[in-house]
């Protein structure tokens, strides 16, 4: 166990130290003009390569009536079809190709537990624009050349693992590829290797500092400086519960296959608002996810992509299903931002009528005394209405008055923040299943009742 860190070192994780200029790349460099001049080219370029070498989007832009050529603005991107998940699957394995199969160097795919999985490759190219956008973002984060960092993402299929590993050694940095699971074994690591940064999803970092309180250790007390947490949506409430139980910076990171991997968009860690899109490789849009409308910045709608560099699998106005808003640049000022990831069309719960997303809950369990940040929403049928129940984990120290308390609050939380009747079921601790990549915040058992 290493000693506790120094006032200065404390002082510095509360602020955030922003990148110096010599260490940003040309990219981050650009102009918002000059920004703009390059993506127009390069999306020009790639709505071309699209068109000539991939089927499908050959047959979606004759079936609307547009060409590559018609592109001749930014704002002409609005007249291209969307690209959806069920096109990937749809062309499984390798139909969304747009180079033949021996300039592939990598493939990588979803898990397919609903269905085909998604595989998305890619080039020699690809893979070196990957590392540097990936780079780029351990940087933003405040991660520098020496650093050793700790990647619990699960490495194979998932892009998660690979991604952030030659990342961060594009980054200059020592990685400790630890993947997912042994959590026990992860805490040693930690304390024996003393990384700097750990890579890892927000659920599975509560898991390890679960395992470090349980084996006695302050988490506090380790090197750990810096947390970048991905892969799926986490709040402001879990943020502040990981600082200050681990006195880390905590930021976020965003990515997904289809587009890339880890690594589209970043939080800067000297203003922790939102996470800069690399919109030199990746143009962001947001549309309403009813009619597919594209929205002005500053709505909040479905967030989708345009990949402005990619040769292997291009991908035209990919809906992510992630529901966010466009802002201004802050600490990147020429990068536009998306607002934290909360939540996704495909997880809003439509209860009696309320449309309800897991984080509403999140917020809500993470305020209330007596409980750790560990719940699991089950959706049941009562007769036929559908019902609700919050079951959460109360913490070690709480006794029946204090589970009593927190269900009775969390109840009135729900009834009096999004406006429906649910149970809380308090549990006992390490009763629910721990996370060690992306957490099943629903359970949907309505078809079994």
């Amino acid at each position: 166990m290493v000693s506790n860190p120094t006032a200065a070192a404390a002082e510095r994780r509360k602020t955030g130290t922003p990148l110096p200029d010599e260490l940003l790349d040309a990219g981050e460099r650009l102009s918002r003009d000059e920004l703009r001049a390059q993506q127009l080219k390069n999306l020009q370029a790639t709505l071309r390569h699209a068109y000539d070498n991939v089927e499908l989007y050959r047959k979606k832009f004759d079936a609307v009536g547009v060409r590559p050529e018609d592109c001749r603005s930014l704002a002409d991107l609005a007249r291209f079809p969307f690209t959806t998940k069920a096109d990937l699957r749809d062309t499984y394995p390798f139909g969304m190709f747009a180079v033949p199969m021996a300039d592939v160097r990598r493939l990588h795919a979803s898990s397919g537990t609903t269905g085909r999985p998604t595989v998305v490759g890619y080039t020699e190219a690809d893979l070196d624009m990957w590392a540097d956008v990936f780079a780029r973002s351990i940087r933003a984060a405040g991660g520098r050349p020496g650093h050793k960092v700790h990647n619990s993402y699960g490495y194979g299929l998932f892009t998660g693992g690979l991604g952030a590993h030659y990342g961060a050694e594009r980054a200059g940095c020592t990685v400790i590829p630890a993947s997912g699971g042994m959590t026990a074994r992860q805490v040693q690591l930690i304390q024996d290797f003393r990384p700097e940064i750990i890579l890892v999803t927000p659920s599975y970092m509560l898991t390890l500092l679960d395992e470090f309180e349980r084996q006695g250790v302050d988490p506090r007390t380790t090197s750990l400086q810096i947390g970048i947490f991905g892969a799926e949506p986490w709040t402001e409430e879990m943020r502040r519960e990981i600082e200050e139980r681990m006195d880390i910076h905590a930021v976020d990171i965003y990515g997904l296959s289809e587009v890339i991997g880890p690594g589209v968009a970043q939080e800067c860690v000297e203003t922790k608002d939102g996470l800069h899109v690399w919109e030199d490789h990746f143009f962001p849009e947001v549309v309403d996810p009813v009619t597919g409308e594209a929205l002005p910045d500053g709505e909040e709608g479905e967030l989708t992509f345009t990949s402005l560099t990619k040769e292997a699998l291009p991908v035209i106005r990919y809906r992510t299903r992630d529901l966010t808003r466009l802002l201004p640049g802050t600490a990147r000022p020429n990068f536009r931002r998306i607002q934290k990831v909360t939540g996704r069309c495909d997880d809003m719960i439509i209860l009696r009528g309320v449309n309800l997303f897991p984080s509403q809950i999140e917020e809500i369990v993470l305020r209330t005394p007596g409980v750790a940040p560990h719940f699991q929403l089950e959706l049941s049928r009562r007769g036929r209405m559908d019902h609700l129940t919050v079951r959460v984990e109360a913490r070690a120290d709480a006794g029946t008055e204090a589970r009593a308390a927190a269900a009775a609050s969390i109840a009135k939380g729900v009834k009096d923040g999004v406006g429906v009747t649910v149970s809380v079921d308090i549990v006992d601790p390490e009763t629910l299943e721990r996370s060690v990549g992306k957490l099943k915040r629903i359970v949907d058992v309505r078809e079994r009742d």
